[in-house]
């Protein structure tokens, strides 16, 4: 498997536990064994506190299990690597820049010249929509369209796998259904490994291949949902399709 994931566990101590020497933990993640195969999307769902986003920070190198192990492409994740890209809830751009000098960011970071970096953050900037907008201060920008710069920057090394975590929470409804689109639609052009995370059942649906399920205190994988019309989704809307509501009548009852 592209991602393999192993007997992970994570315990935190909080702060005053810490000061005090006292051995008092929370347990977040505790024996977490998932595989991704190459360029499938597959989607963390659960509720607030059940490790989703420790997983996904996990696996992106930023921090480091109790036990257990990672490895994506057959080399084990012990720290950041460039070929690992995170998409974060909030936007994190840098207000100073352009478009188009916070999407070359990564390649001014790796050295690499000036042209070439502006060839790829334009054919980026082409692949999100937003090539009318590349001389623009992300102030100017609405919040969808932060984000797809946001997406756009990421996918600037050609990262072997994209990590999201909860990208379009902040966004109102209506630019949320179109972000996802637009996702779908770059995820088929690009065919990268995505591992997201969200709250939403329904937008787990829309997106994945996969549904993984966590349950919490400590978190542990409950199950895994393959929906059954996840080859239809870049075609249609799925959400009219007949087993829609029933397997989201499912997660709703795993999750509860």
């Amino acid at each position: 498997m592209f991602i393999d994931i192993s007997g992970i566990r994570k315990t935190y101590r909080n702060d005053r536990a810490k000061r005090r020497g006292e051995g008092a933990a929370q347990t977040v993640l505790q024996d977490i064994d998932l595989q991704i195969a190459k360029g499938e999307f597959v989607t963390l769902l659960g509720a607030s506190g059940c490790g989703k986003t420790t997983l996904l920070r996990i696996v992106s190198g930023l921090v480091t299990p109790d036990s257990g192990t990672v490895s994506v492409d057959s080399r084990r994740v012990t720290r950041p690597r460039q070929d690992l890209c995170m998409v974060f809830q909030g936007f994190a751009l840098l207000p100073w820049r352009s478009v188009l000098d916070n999407v070359a960011f990564p390649l001014e970071l790796d050295g690499r010249p000036k042209e070439e970096r502006y060839i790829a953050a334009r054919r980026l900037l082409q692949l999100v929509g937003l090539s009318s907008f590349e001389h623009h201060y992300p102030h100017e920008l609405s919040g969808g369209m932060q984000q797809r710069v946001g997406i756009a920057r990421a996918l600037i090394r050609n990262p072997s796998v994209l990590l999201m975590d909860e990208p379009f929470a902040a966004l109102d409804a209506q630019t949320r259904e179109v972000l996802q689109e637009d996702l779908l639609r770059i995820w088929a052009e690009t065919r990268c490994t995505v591992l997201f995370v969200t709250h939403s059942i329904d937008e787990a649906l829309m997106l994945s291949d996969r549904v993984v399920v966590l349950d919490r205190s400590p978190g542990r994988i409950n199950t895994i949902v393959a929906p059954p019309f996840r080859n239809l989704r870049t075609e249609s809307d799925v959400r009219l399709h007949p087993e829609f509501g029933i397997t989201r009548s499912r997660l709703r009852h795993l999750l509860n």
